[in-house]
């Protein structure tokens, strides 16, 4: 008669799993390849990886770091330009520098061209420029100025900065701050202007 309260295994059978029971994993099953393996902090950096910023060095003159006006930037931006304006001349020697300078005549001609547009001067035209337009074109006008300059001289921040002192000296006499005497406060611009007194001339006058 047999008193074993549950049957034994035969030897050679295997027993089914229970149902209930997580099987336990198998020490050689690959990674699930949705997961995200956690990085061995012994392990080399990804070569393929970008590197964290140095907060010491200078910005990328090409990038999209925001500008915070420092003379540094300024001047690494006008060199960035003036190697990409060498990089696609079609004119080298004294013809490439004579035509770099001479693109400053263009920018002045820009800049009394938004003059006469936000005054309304061309009365064919009317009002057709802001004096924001007038701004920007003034900058244009600095921007190519320093281009042209770099272009000649690879000291054109150290010969910019004798020449303004120069200049500061001769008309500031050293005091580093302008003279108040007979100054006018400034006005904007626009406010002098009477847009509305613009007319043009194929308009029809009341009678």
């Amino acid at each position: 008669m047999n008193t074993d309260p549950l049957p034994r295994p035969q030897p050679g059978s295997s027993t089914p799993p229970d149902p209930g029971s997580s099987p336990p994993p198998h020490p050689a099953s690959p990674p699930d390849p949705g997961s995200s393996p956690t990085p061995d902090p012994a392990s080399p950096p990804d070569p393929g990886s970008s590197p964290p910023p140095d907060p010491a060095s200078p910005p990328d003159p090409g990038s999209s770091t925001p500008r915070t006006g420092d003379p540094a930037e300024l001047w690494a931006t006008v060199d960035a330009l003036r190697a990409w304006l060498d990089a696609g001349r079609v004119h080298d020697g004294l013809d490439g520098l004579l035509l770099r300078v001479l693109k400053l005549s263009e920018e002045v001609g820009e800049v009394a061209q938004a003059v006469i547009g936000a005054t309304g001067q061309n009365p064919r035209k009317g009002v057709t420029h802001t004096w924001d337009d007038v701004r920007s074109e003034l900058c244009d006008v600095i921007i190519t100025a320093l281009v042209a300059l770099r272009t000649l001289t690879p000291d054109a921040q150290e010969v910019f900065a004798a020449h303004l002192a120069r200049v500061a000296e001769r008309s500031l006499g050293g005091a580093g701050e302008p003279r108040d005497e007979g100054r006018t406060p400034f006005t904007e611009p626009s406010a002098l202007v009477s847009r509305t007194s613009v007319r043009s001339p194929h308009a029809k006058r009341g009678r």
